[in-house]
């Protein structure tokens, strides 16, 4: 059963989530943070440590949603195929999916706390290897069962498929023009089913 006490930490991660994603570890006040949960400064302090605490929660909580919805879309019936093009059609969405949490958390975290936050950078950087290694499982497998042939090890393949991906989120949000994202997935689509189906 959870406590008054838990409750109260789960209400102010999920509500402070987007906004640390939105605005960044530095761009985000106090005041932000108590005006959106209604408590005061000493309500949140009771809870965190600090500051630093609370973006680093607000950064695991949407890393989570992520990582959950990914694994997801991998785990779908069918070949190998079948859950990399699950994976590309929640990409081509992504926007949507990410938009309640303020944005692509690995994008903004990972580029706002490059020069501020060793420990935000550092956990945007562990998320992204934990997704390059699920992705690289399924095409390991892709490979054992005769499904695929990969030109490189399933990791760099991974890696390689998401930089595409990651880049085209990074080009979409800037510009505010989702093609970036869609004609990268298509391409993708199309480079997957050209170059590595058996």
């Amino acid at each position: 059963m959870t406590t008054k006490a838990e409750k109260t930490t789960e209400y102010i991660i999920s509500t402070i989530a987007p906004i640390f994603n939105k605005l960044g570890y530095v761009g985000t006040s106090m005041s932000d943070l108590t005006e959106a949960t209604g408590l005061t400064k000493g309500a949140l302090y009771g809870n965190f440590e600090n500051k630093e605490a609370l973006a680093l929660a607000a950064f695991e909580y949407n890393s989570k949603k992520l990582l959950s919805a990914i694994e997801e879309k991998l785990a779908v019936n069918g070949t190998c195929l079948q859950k990399i093009f699950s994976l590309t059609n929640f990409y081509r969405h992504y926007n949507e999916f990410s938009e309640v949490m303020g944005g692509c958390p690995i994008l903004n975290v990972g580029v706002d706390a490059k020069y501020n936050n060793r420990l935000l950078a550092a956990a945007s950087r562990e998320t992204i290897k934990t997704l390059e290694g699920k992705i690289a499982l399924v095409l390991e497998n892709g490979v054992k069962n005769g499904e695929i042939k990969l030109p490189v090890t399933p990791l760099q393949f991974a890696k390689q498929m998401f930089t595409m991906i990651q880049g085209a989120i990074a080009m979409a949000t800037i510009t505010e023009d989702r093609k970036y994202l869609l004609n990268t997935i298509t391409y993708l689509e199309h480079l997957i089913n050209n170059e590595i189906k058996k």
